[in-house]
C-alpha cells in the first residue's frame, strides 16, 4: 500500500516550520480574510472566487488541524482564527505592503475584494501620522468593494461593506464622535497609487468630505513603493554576492 509523503521540508527552523503550517497555496489567503472577522465556508468562497470547493475544504481542514483557524460555534459552517492564527496578522501585513508594492495595472480577471481592501488599509495604516489627526470616518469605494474604516486618537478599526462578516464582540466604551469624514471612489490602480503617495488629492472622485481629508488620508496610510533596480544597483549586488 502506498503511503502518503511526509509534509515537512526535513529542515529544523521557524521558517519551514510555519510554511508546513500555511505555506499551502490558498492557505494565506484564507487567514488574510479571517484576519478581517470570521466567515461563513460560503463566505470564504465568494471572497476567494477561483478555487476550486475542494481545495477550499483541504485547506480549512488542514489549517484546523494546524491549530491556526476553528469553527465558530454555534455557526453553520463559520470559521474564525485562533490565537495562534491571529499572531499572523503582522506576517500578513508585511506580505501586504511587499506586495503593494509591487502592483501595477490590474490584469484581466483580477478582482479587488473587500476583504483584500481592508487588508491593505491596515497594513498602510501609520499611527504615529493618525495620532494627532481629529477622529475621522472613511468610506471607501474602490472598484466593486466598499470599506468602512475609522481613525481615532492613533488607532484604526476597518471594517468590509455588505453582507459576509458574521457579528463580531462589541468593543467596550462610547462610540466614537467623528470630527471629520470622507467618502471617495477610485479604480483599484489609482487607489494603489495613493497608497504610494503618487495620486494627487485633486484626482480623488470625493462623494463626500473635502480636500483636506483626502490630505489626512493621504498622510494617514501610506505604502512606500520599491524603486526597481537600476544597473549600477545590479553591479553592485553582483560585487557583493561574489565576495560573499
Amino acid at each position: 500500500m502506498a503511503t502518503r509523503a511526509p509534509r515537512g521540508f526535513g529542515q529544523y527552523g521557524g521558517v519551514p516550520r510555519a510554511l508546513e503550517r500555511v505555506g499551502e497555496r490558498w492557505a494565506l489567503l484564507i487567514v488574510r480574510d479571517l484576519l478581517v472577522g470570521p466567515r461563513r465556508y460560503g463566505d470564504l468562497k465568494a471572497g476567494l472566487a477561483r478555487i476550486p470547493t475542494n481545495i477550499l475544504a483541504d485547506r480549512l481542514k488542514e489549517l484546523q488541524e494546524a491549530g491556526v483557524i476553528r469553527r465558530v460555534p454555534m455557526v453553520r459552517g463559520g470559521y474564525e482564527l485562533t490565537p495562534l492564527g491571529r499572531e499572523l496578522a503582522p506576517v500578513v501585513a508585511a506580505l501586504e505592503r511587499w506586495g503593494w508594492s509591487l502592483l501595477g495595472e490590474p490584469a484581466e480577471g483580477e478582482q479587488l475584494t473587500r476583504e483584500a481592501l481592508a487588508t491593505a488599509l491596515r497594513a498602510a495604516f501609520r499611527a504615529d501620522a493618525a495620532a494627532g489627526a481629529p477622529p475621522t470616518e472613511y468610506v471607501l469605494h474602490v472598484g466593486d468593494a466598499s470599506v468602512a474604516a475609522a481613525v481615532v486618537g492613533g488607532t484604526l478599526d476597518v471594517a468590509p461593506i455588505g453582507p459576509g462578516s458574521l457579528p463580531q464582540p462589541q468593543r467596550p466604551g462610547a462610540e466614537p464622535s467623528f470630527q471629520a469624514s470622507l467618502e471617495a471612489a477610485l479604480e483599484p490602480a489609482a487607489f494603489g497609487e495613493l497608497l504610494a503617495g503618487r495620486l494627487p488629492a485633486t484626482e480623488v472622485r470625493i462623494l463626500a468630505g473635502d480636500l483636506e481629508s483626502v490630505e489626512r488620508f493621504r498622510a494617514t496610510f501610506r505604502i512606500e513603493p520599491v524603486e526597481p533596480a537600476g544597473p549600477a544597483d545590479a553591479a553592485d549586488a553582483g560585487a557583493a554576492a561574489s565576495v560573499a
